[in-house]
């Protein structure tokens, strides 16, 4: 980060309703636009916010009432974006990990939000509780706005 680069960054909190995962991802897509992403990676963000935010809504709350939790941090071409639930957590982080794996068979889901995840960030980081919920933590690194820095 340069000298003039400063850390920015918003919260949202909203009920965990289905309809507000696309809220969520334009949400975090707006904020990020400032850094001027490529198609590609504005794309990646709002399909992993989407992700995230439809796990906490199905699997964390069970589509019950509850409350999602988003804060996304820009430090230079670093955007780091957390989304928390305080749901049903998930017994077995690694077996979720795994592709394919979905603990609701019975609701046709394919099992590939974490991976998912895992390909469209650079890191992926998850921290669940059972009955006291779920943190996804991601990071992207956007090469359009290190190339535009170093540019400058």
């Amino acid at each position: 980060m340069t000298k003039k680069e400063k850390k920015n960054y918003m919260e949202i909190t909203f009920p965990s309703l289905s309809e507000n995962e696309a809220f969520a991802r334009v949400a975090v897509a707006s904020f990020i636009s400032q850094l001027d992403p490529t198609m590609e990676e504005l794309t990646d963000i709002k399909t992993v916010v989407s992700e995230a935010v439809t796990n906490a809504v199905i699997h964390g709350y069970e589509n019950g009432e509850g409350v999602i939790y988003i804060r996304t941090e820009i430090e230079g071409a670093r955007v780091s974006i957390q989304i928390t639930d305080y749901g049903v957590g998930i017994a077995d982080v690694s077996e979720a990990r795994q592709p394919l794996y979905t603990s609701k068979p019975e609701l046709e889901r394919s099992g590939m939000g974490f991976t998912i995840m895992e390909n469209f960030m650079d890191e992926v980081t998850i921290h669940s509780q059972l009955n006291k919920g779920t943190t996804i933590y991601m990071v992207k690194y956007l090469k359009s706005h290190q190339q535009k820095q170093l540019a400058n």
